[in-house]
């Protein structure tokens, strides 16, 4: 068996299949350095601080390819500056090799507006500086729901939540002030419900119960009763209830009437008004006891000495005052 092995042409037949498995080896390795450009290198060339622009057409004609990162956005450089690049300029690569450049980007990155509708104003406002957007003007609106973020306004024009908009971007709040106060109800009568619906959203109110006649839900019904009455006064945000009917109020007296005397109250104003006194109620007074009293001091009449009279007393030496013949009455003369 050895001998055959060591067989001239056995051995041949294995120097051949070496000498095969040696050039494709080499060939391979021959067409890898082709096609990579073994040894082909080309050195980075820098422009930091350059546009973008210039930056790719330099890349370009270097033969480098070239992959755009939107750094994060600083004030401090242009728009649209190269900050970095890698690889190091003066580096050296293979032909085709990319590059990646580090750019400024235009304005701060995009944000989404959060979710703050209807919250307390408090709260919306720490959620949206969370994010990185300044709160401008707070605009008050009328509404029921105090002190909740009602709209939020970008430039003027009102944005969902999830609108993407620059960071640092500064954004306009309108809040609700509270409910206003005696609102006149409009009169709805004669109007289809959709029309109803409007009427009552632009006068601050709300859409109460709608009872359709036939128990459908047809848009197009006209409004034959309302309550509360057209002209009343209320608060805002209050329901307004409707009565529908493909009828018109004409048609639908009876009906109206036994509404009115379920809806609407009748004061007879014949009658003198009622006063109402309020009872004092003895019961929940203190019970205190009686004080005596000590009977009234009598006053005794003190003995006045006797006051002199001014003129002095007659003595029983003055005469008595003689009365003259003129001084003394002139007797009648009776003629007969």
């Amino acid at each position: 068996m050895l001998k055959s092995l060591f067989n001239w042409r056995v051995l041949l037949n294995l120097l051949l299949a070496a000498g095969v498995f040696v050039g494709l080896i080499y060939l391979t390795f021959r067409w890898l350095e082709i096609h990579t450009h073994h040894g082909d290198e080309i050195q980075v060339p820098n422009v930091v601080n350059k546009s973008v622009h210039d930056a790719v057409k330099i890349l370009d004609d270097s033969g480098l390819e070239y992959e755009v990162d939107s750094f994060k956005y600083d004030p401090r450089y242009r728009p649209f500056q190269v900050l970095q690049i890698y690889p190091a300029p003066g580096s050296r690569v293979k032909n085709g090799r990319s590059v990646t450049l580090k750019v400024n980007p235009r304005s701060w990155a995009p944000v989404s507006v959060p979710d703050v509708l209807n919250k307390y104003s408090g709260l919306g406002f720490q959620r949206l500086d969370q994010v990185g957007l300044k709160v401008g003007d707070t605009i008050y609106e009328p509404s029921i729901q105090k002190d909740a973020i009602l709209r939020i306004l970008f430039k003027g024009n009102t944005i969902k939540p999830g609108t993407k908009i620059p960071r640092f971007s500064v954004i306009d709040v309108v809040i609700g002030s509270g409910p206003m106060r005696n609102i006149g109800i409009p009169n709805l009568v004669g109007l289809t419900v959709k029309e109803a619906r409007a009427v009552i959203a632009r006068n601050l109110f709300e859409v109460g119960v709608i009872e359709h006649e036939d128990g459908g839900s047809d848009e197009n019904d006209i409004v034959y009763y309302q309550d509360p009455a057209s002209g009343d006064v209320r608060d805002q945000g209050m329901q307004i209830d409707l009565w529908t009917s493909k009828k018109t109020p004409a048609e639908l007296m009876n009906k109206i009437n036994e509404l009115n005397s379920m809806y609407r109250m009748k004061i007879d104003t014949t009658l003198p008004p009622v006063r109402y006194e309020e009872v004092p109620n003895f019961q929940d007074q203190p019970v205190v006891d009686p004080v005596p009293v000590s009977p009234p001091k009598r006053e005794v009449p003190k003995n006045d000495p006797p006051k002199q009279n001014a003129t002095p007393a007659k003595s029983s030496t003055d005469k008595p005052k003689t009365t003259s013949s003129a001084d003394k009455p002139k007797a009648r003369q009776v003629i007969n």
